[in-house]
């Protein structure tokens, strides 16, 4: 019985990724197994048995996954396959972006250049874009940081555990 509800558990990230995120919900099923299952790290294999998939769809969204920094390989000495764990630093990796913000801003402005004298109506949405990429782009370090400092209060007090691979 606890199989089945922790399964209906990966169903249920796997529905909220497809809902809120527009991707395959087996992304977000394999997001949601590797959350509770034991051990945290998994092979392919042991997580196209858990989650009742093929390997190729597992494969998929791990793929996936990986891309976005959300997991991570690894691979035991003498092991001929892959282990997959949710990544330590997941959600500081969610916030911290900057990156991806300024890039955003960057091609704001750079629509903003091929409008050249447009009327502001028209350059309206990528002014906003620009102004909203600028935004995050300055906020998400403080954000960044808010995360890391309330995190380790909730470790000081014994909420969450301490990990030292997480950041």
């Amino acid at each position: 019985m606890a199989y089945e509800v922790e399964l209906a558990f990966a169903d249920e990230v796997g529905r909220h990724f497809a809902r809120q995120n527009a991707l395959p919900p087996m992304t977000g099923r394999v997001a949601g197994w590797l959350m509770i299952c034991d051990p945290p790290q998994q092979t392919i294999a042991e997580l196209s048995e858990a989650l009742r998939a093929s390997r190729s769809a597992v494969s998929g969204a791990v793929t996936m996954l990986e891309e976005w920094s959300w997991i991570q390989r690894s691979r035991a000495a003498g092991e001929r396959v892959d282990r997959v764990s949710l990544h330590p630093a997941i959600w500081l990796s969610m916030v911290d972006k900057r990156a991806e913000y300024t890039s955003l801003g960057a091609l704001a402005r750079h629509g903003l250049d091929a409008l050249g004298e447009a009327p502001a109506a028209r350059r309206a949405r990528l002014l906003e874009t620009a102004a909203f990429a600028r935004f995050l782009a300055e906020r998400m370090p403080a954000l960044a940081a808010e995360w890391q400092a309330y995190r380790e209060t909730l470790r000081a007090s014994g909420e969450l555990p301490t990990d030292s691979r997480t950041s």
